[in-house]
């Protein structure tokens, strides 16, 4: 019945996704289910999405509360949740000004936007973007633009004119593009889909200085990384470099479709006007009850120690795989957004743990990806890691 089902749906759409062979129905803390109720532990989270997991009824009464007292106005209007969500997010967050999306992709799309317009309003005549090899910011065309992978790019171009894009991690490999037109440098404080790359601090604080001494914007693209994922609100508060623009999404709506870009005062003064950008739903009550319900639990039940506490954890059996299985090379990231880096196809792992009941994702081409719900607890990584070790045995 599955595979029938699954025929019937890519008969009915357009054929974009590879899926994997299961036809989920319902979940629960970390597990799915099937419709024959079998269950799957979840250690990719909808790919980051589902940070309090699934079933929190907290969470689903208050969006059921305001499915019945408004789900859309437009945004010519303030309703009751506007400034609840935007507030919490600036306090999460630590910039000053919020603007909400409908995805990532969007929050991208309009940091690209808002650094253009902060330009344009200055009258410097910059343009031009800097972006890291190996990233990944989205798959709309200004997103993929600065997208550091050409399988990516390759097929739409030719994509935003002005950018170039900088080893990962390597100060001077940035330093060697600015010139008078850079406008701004974006970047994932830790990579996702290009393998799991921590930011180095000198990096970050480079990056940072370089900006400050260049006039250039620095954005950081939070939208799988931030959120709690690393252990802290937002990735870069743990290098102490505020960026000048933020993206931020999949996390702060737990499964909601919404995201955000947020800015400093400094920016928002000489960026966006009204007209100069927009969208029909971003910010509408449902996905602003979403976040608000979102933020509120991550503060009063400290999301980001519990993360750190279990990705410790976490991290420390992942290292035990790589001293034992010799296919297992090292392990990369941070918080409860770590890999392992893999001689093995990772298709192969994945197709074999969903047979077990685990849900895992690669990133890039060797790294088997791990970015579970934030409630996770050492029992279950104990559960996850019996897995993949029945598999590599």
């Amino acid at each position: 019945m599955d595979n029938q089902y699954m025929k019937e749906v890519q008969d009915a759409i357009v054929h974009t996704y590879n899926p994997f062979p299961v036809v989920l129905d319902h979940g629960k803390g970390a597990y799915l289910y099937d419709e024959e109720g079998n269950a799957y532990l979840d250690f990719a989270a909808g790919y980051a999405v589902c940070s309090l997991g699934y079933g929190n009824e907290e969470w689903n009464q208050a969006l059921k509360a305001q499915i019945d007292k408004l789900c859309h106005t437009s945004n010519l209007y303030f309703h009751t949740r506007t400034k609840e969500a935007a507030q919490a997010l600036k306090k999460l967050s630590g910039m000053d000004r919020i603007f909400f999306t409908n995805s990532g992709g969007e929050a991208v799309e309009g940091a690209l936007k808002a650094a253009r317009k902060y330009a344009y309003t200055k009258g410097t005549g910059r343009y031009e973007f800097i972006a890291m090899e190996e990233s990944f910011h989205g798959r709309s065309f200004g997103a993929v633009s600065v997208t550091g992978h050409e399988a990516y790019r390759k097929p739409f171009e030719p994509l935003l004119s002005g950018v170039r894009f900088a080893k990962y991690n390597d100060l001077n490999s940035v330093k060697e593009l600015v010139n008078e037109k850079t406008c701004a440098i974006i970047l994932e404080p830790l990579q996702g889909e290009g393998g799991i790359n921590l930011a180095t601090e000198a990096f970050m604080k480079g990056i940072r200085k370089l900006c400050d001494d260049e006039g250039i914007l620095m954005i950081c693209d939070e939208v799988q990384c931030g959120m709690g994922r690393t252990g802290s609100m937002f990735a870069w508060q743990e290098f102490g470099v505020r960026p000048d623009i933020l993206t931020m999404a999949k996390a702060i709506g737990n499964g909601f479709p919404v995201g955000a870009f947020a800015m400093t005062e400094k920016v928002a003064e000489f960026s966006l006007a009204p007209g100069d950008h927009g969208t029909t739903y971003g910010g509408n009550p449902l996905a602003c009850a979403a976040v608000a319900k979102t933020a509120e639990i991550f503060e009063r039940e400290d999301i980001p120690a519990h993360v750190r506490k279990v990705g410790t954890y976490l991290a420390e059996k992942l290292d035990e795989l790589v001293d034992t299985y010799s296919c297992v090379v090292k392990r990369k990231g941070k918080g409860l957004m770590q890999g392992i880096e893999m001689t093995v196809p990772i298709s192969e792992i994945t197709g074999k743990a969903l047979k077990k009941g685990l849900l895992v994702i690669g990133a890039g081409s060797n790294v088997l990806r791990f970015v579970p719900p934030l409630i996770i607890t050492e029992k279950e990584v104990d559960r996850m890691i019996t897995i993949l070790k029945e598999i590599l045995e």
